[in-house]
Order: C-alpha cells, then structure tokens, then sequence
C-alpha cells in the first residue's frame, strides 16, 4: 500500500462518473486512486492481470496519485438504518428491518425494495445525495478544486429523514433475525422426532439455496464491473 504523501491544492478536470463509481464500490480486492495529472480514476483489483503493472505505476508516481476513500461498509449500513427508520408503511418497515439482520443485508434490503418502486426510488435518491456529500467532503479535505462541474449539480448537506410516525418495530433486546431464529428453535422442538428428518431436509434446502444466491449475485456484480470497465475503456477509445 502507497504511503501518504503531502499535497498541496490541485485544480483538475475530474472524471465524474468513475469518481462516483469508487467512492460506492467498497471491496477488500479492489483499491481506486485519482490521477492528480488527468483526473481520471485508476482502479485496481487483485488478480487483474495488470494490477502487479498498475502498483508499480502508482508507487513510483506516488506524488500524482491519491487512494478514493470510498463509503465504508458501516457508513453505508447506517444509512440503510435511516432510511428504514423513515418509512411510514409498518409492515414494509418491519420487513426492511429483518431484512437488514446479518450477512448478506445489502442484498436483501435490496430484494425487499424491488416490491416498492417508489421506496425504491426514494431510497436511490437519498443514497445519492449520500455519496455526492462523500464525494464534496472528501475532495475539499485533499484540497482538489474540479475545473468541471458534476453532472448532478450543486450539492446540499443531506437532511435527516424523518422517522416515520407510529408505532415503532420493537424486538426487545434482541436482534430481528436472532429473535426469528430462537422462534424456529423452539418451533423445533415441539416437533414430533419423526417429523426432524423432512424439517432437517428442508431447512438444508434452504441453506443452499441462500448459497447459491449469493454466489450468484457476486458473480453479477463481477460481470456487472468488468462490463462497465469495457464500456470506460471503449468510451476512451472513441
């Protein structure tokens, strides 16, 4: 990992929209730096044939690049609490609240939305408003100054959601997928003995089906990632 080296202010052309793709992505495999001579975004990824290259690239040319602090993982999930926390539909609410319990969060939260076009919608929007404040914030403390402007314009400090009115989902002291998981344990146990194998069969089914379904998902995104690095790379071209 590149040591930090001191800088002083830069006035450069930025590339928007690779910014805003670094500064989202939060990956332990992938690392992106800002180009302080074009502007443009240097990202690297383990087991890329040309991360080794592109290292080497960034080591030696230390003074002209700057690693993109992308959101942290926490900092995203907190946002998602928020957000749950503004919804005024109850059920949704108590859904999305499950929902963001335990590993895999992101994607369930996620697959809830995909129900609610407008919640979805709105979530994006807050989201965005979100990591361009990231994005402004982090710029200004490295003290680079954009001789272009970002395609979705001014930015704002983004107002607290609201919390919804109404009762409250309460779980007592318990996570929501704890509670749910000690209330099949004790819907196990007032399970007659021969009645365990087909629970048992069933709920390995289940396991893997959540196996498969998120390794199919990291495979989208890994495919959704190299396709728009090909179009960045054919854009660049042109």
């Amino acid at each position: 990992m590149p040591i930090a080296v001191p800088r002083g202010p830069a006035r450069i052309d930025l590339d928007w929209d690779a910014l805003e793709v670094a500064v989202e992505r939060n990956s332990p495999d992938t690392d992106s730096y800002l180009d302080l001579t074009t502007g443009r975004i240097l990202t690297i990824t383990s087991g890329d044939p040309e991360a080794t290259l592109n290292r080497q690239q960034v080591s030696e040319n230390i003074r002209n690049f700057l690693r993109v602090e992308p959101a942290s993982s926490r900092e995203q999930y907190r946002w998602m609490e928020r957000f749950v926390g503004s919804v005024v539909d109850e059920p949704l609410r108590e859904r999305l609240t499950i929902s963001i319990d335990g590993k895999g969060a992101f994607r369930r939260f996620k697959d809830v939305l995909l129900a609610y076009p407008a919640e979805r919608e709105r979530w994006f929007s807050y989201r965005a408003d979100l990591l361009h404040w990231h994005i402004q914030t982090w710029l200004e403390s490295h003290e680079i100054q954009p001789t272009n402007d970002p395609p979705w314009g001014a930015v704002q400090a983004p107002q607290e959601l609201p919390a919804a009115a109404g009762r409250p989902v309460v779980h007592g002291t318990e996570a929501p997928g704890e509670a749910l998981r000690r209330q099949a344990r004790d819907l196990i146990e007032t399970i007659a003995a021969i009645e365990l194998p087909t629970a048992i069969a069933f709920l390995e089914f289940l396991k893997q089906r959540s196996t498969e379904t998120l390794t199919k998902d990291a495979e989208l995104d890994r495919e959704r990632e190299r396709e728009r690095e090909r179009e960045d790379d054919e854009s660049t071209s042109a």
